[in-house]
């Protein structure tokens, strides 16, 4: 258990970014989510418009310090190959 003042500010500001963090990573879940589901029923495109919105939902992750910069990079890259593939 924290003793000193700035210990237990520390515990009560991490606890405050720590939910904001996990509000974050949840709704970008729920934009890549979208984009699987239209991949998923073959619907190109459903997926090509929801892929557009979660692109810079992954991206702004990234500059919140949520994601690290190469795995928002990748999840975008393989998506946009996956929609890609039922486009064709």
């Amino acid at each position: 258990m924290a003793n000193t003042k700035s210990a237990k500010k520390a515990i009560r500001r991490i606890a405050r970014q720590t939910a904001i963090n996990k509000n974050r990573r949840s709704r970008v879940r729920s934009f890549v989510r979208e984009v699987e589901e239209a991949i998923a029923a073959k619907d190109p495109q459903k997926a090509r418009v929801a892929l557009k919105a979660a692109e810079p939902e992954i991206m702004r992750s990234v500059t919140k310090g949520v994601t690290p910069k190469r795995t928002a990079s990748r999840k975008v890259s393989r998506l946009s190959q996956r929609v890609k593939a039922i486009s064709v």
